[in-house]
């Protein structure tokens, strides 16, 4: 570091509140971002640099490495979504915000090469098309500005997927898509009609909207999977999402999507609204 010590530069630390693998170490110093590496975290970079490359501005951009071997990202203003959940941010409209951002998320990066990468594990091998999906949609890794989606953060899980899982996992956090009894929030009892919201408001075609529900079934499988893999293998933070509670909670969401299938199903069968419509990579082709 050149001009001013490590110490100066801790001192201006402030922590970042939200997410979970990195919860606590996430920091922020001026208009920068400072967050722990992996081994994975080439491909990150490669990925980040790679949407500022073809002028995506909804992610953050890799700047490089600090003298304490952090990474380096700029910045974004603007309020990530995070517990107390403000009213705003559970309207119909943050929620096909949400789906119109992830739709340009894809377009940036239909034209990214993952090969030359090592990623972070993928989605189940139906849900791989080569299109690098974020993987994480959770609430606090969207930034909102003025009421608006304008950014996604926390690319630590991208790695080759589709736009089908990304849709998927969005629709099944934003919805939510879960028992009525587990939203205390004015989205309870609009589970499904959010869930067609977001689908709509993404552009999914017909011929793929019999696998998002399917898809949605297989994101909570998944992501149940890797928080037991990372608490068994000591983790801290995901030990707390792996508790008696916390068991018992996913066991009763996969009861609700195995009970709630067809009424899921029958959410998106209506005729698709007309309109510009995206490809899903759900062709067989395609996986």
């Amino acid at each position: 570091m050149s001009e001013r010590s490590r110490e100066d530069v801790l001192a201006e630390e402030e922590v970042l509140h939200g997410g979970t693998a990195n919860r606590g170490a996430v920091v922020r110093v001026g208009d920068t971002v400072r967050r722990p590496q992996r081994s994975t975290s080439p491909a990150t970079h490669a990925l980040l640099r790679h949407l500022a490359d073809v002028g995506f501005d909804g992610a953050p951009r890799f700047l490089g490495e600090d003298d304490h071997g952090r990474e380096v990202l700029s910045f974004l203003p603007g309020t990530p979504v995070v517990p107390p959940y403000p009213d705003w941010a559970l309207t119909d409209e943050a929620l096909a915000g949400v789906a119109d951002l992830l739709r340009a998320y894809h377009r940036a990066v239909a034209s990214f090469d993952p090969a030359p990468h090592r990623w972070p594990p993928s989605p189940p091998a139906p849900y791989v098309a080569g299109l690098v999906s974020h993987n994480d949609l959770n609430l606090d890794n969207v930034v909102f500005r003025d009421g608006r989606a304008v950014a996604l953060i926390d690319f630590d899980l991208a790695s080759p997927g589709s736009r089908l899982w990304d849709v998927a996992c969005a629709a099944r956090l934003w919805a939510p898509l879960r028992p009525d009894d587990a939203i205390d929030d004015d989205r309870r009892g609009r589970a499904l009609a959010r869930f067609r919201l977001f689908v709509d408001s993404y552009g999914v075609p017909a011929r793929d909207r019999s696998r998002v529900v399917e898809a949605v079934r297989q994101n909570h499988g998944w992501f149940r999977e890797l928080i037991r893999t990372h608490a068994e293998e000591g983790h801290a933070v995901f030990a707390e999402h792996w508790n008696p509670e916390a068991r018992e909670r996913a066991r009763r969401y996969g009861e609700w999507f195995a009970a709630h299938e067809p009424a899921m199903r029958r959410a998106l069968e209506d005729p698709v609204p007309e309109g510009p419509a995206q490809q899903c990579d759900t062709s067989p082709e395609g996986r």
